[in-house]
């Protein structure tokens, strides 16, 4: 898949201007590093009280974090939850975007988050190739949230368009004494433009990284494009074990049995989460004359369960 998202993050820690939280929350090791979320009592419960609109299984499964985007039309991400990476340094991909902590590329609106990816302002950055072309979004957790094993999901309507690439993704909150890949990186939801129906699940770990990683796939069925509507991506994350699911469909499971020989099985310490939009690079390819901006993410919630 070429190098995974979270390259410069993991190995060169940030660029000039990055508001990377401090990764050093790692050593938290196995259960939950949270605050006020952490207590929440109902598992599943919807943000209006309704039904779930998951098939989480409310006796196997207890609700440990969440957000469901009800702030207030115009707001900015949660920043208790989250924080805006900024920088247009490729990372470690050869990515086109400049991530900013702008409104205007990530905002709550009408009950979900929405990443922008424009061309809009990009003028005004730097890139490692010269004045940007692009603007987007990059939202971790670093620092503020992390678990070790659970149910890790999100409600998302991906963007879609030639050299457009959406994620909702882990890396270990070790990084900063383990650097990537040895911190090791879990892929729920990866999208590229020229594949509207497929959806890529993968671990990357030492030895099975970059190009390389532990992967499969999931297509909609009858080719549907999956930016035409909202779907569910989700990974059950076990001792040993990480599941993939798209719509609550398995899809591919992995296994410490599945790395290669020598190399190590890194799925056993807290993970923190990112959200993103990408444009370009190595996996996606560049956009072309086909693809149109702005493009948008939207993600209705990210609930995350743990064993009670």
């Amino acid at each position: 898949m070429g190098l995974p998202l979270g390259f410069l993050l993991a190995c060169s820690g940030s660029d000039g201007d990055s508001t990377t939280a401090d990764a050093g929350a790692a050593s938290d090791a196995a259960g939950v590093d949270a605050s006020a979320d952490a207590t929440t009592a109902v598992d599943g419960a919807a943000r209006d009280g309704s039904t779930v609109d998951s098939a989480v299984d409310a006796g196997n499964w207890k609700l440990t974090w969440s957000d469901e985007f009800n702030g207030a039309n115009g707001s900015a991400p949660d920043a208790t939850k989250w924080t805006a990476e900024t920088g247009g340094n490729g990372w470690g991909n050869q990515e086109r975007e400049y991530y900013t902590n702008d409104l205007a590329n990530a905002v709550v609106q009408s009950g979900n988050l929405v990443i922008t990816a424009t061309t809009a302002g990009a003028a005004a950055h730097q890139c490692w190739y010269g004045q940007c072309q692009y603007t987007s979004a990059r939202l971790v957790t670093s620092g503020k949230f992390s678990q070790a094993y659970g149910r890790f999901e999100a409600r998302i309507q991906i963007p879609k368009s030639q050299g457009l690439w959406g994620a909702f993704w882990m890396l270990g909150a070790n990084i900063a004494t383990a650097p990537w890949p040895a911190c090791g990186e879990i892929d729920i939801m990866e999208n590229v433009g020229k594949e509207p129906a497929i959806n890529h699940g993968s671990l990357h770990g030492p030895g099975y990284s970059g190009g390389n990683p532990l992967t499969g796939s999931y297509t909609l069925p009858g080719a549907a494009k999956l930016g035409d509507g909202f779907h569910l991506y989700a990974a059950e994350w076990e001792q040993n074990v990480v599941r993939f699911y798209v719509d609550d469909v398995l899809y591919e499971t992995r296994t410490n049995a599945d790395v290669p020989a020598g190399h190590a099985w890194v799925y056993d310490h807290a993970f923190f989460l990112l959200l993103n939009v990408a444009i370009g690079g190595n996996f996606p390819g560049d956009p072309d004359g086909t693809s149109v901006f702005p493009q948008t993410m939207l993600v209705d919630y990210v609930r995350v369960y743990a064993r009670p």
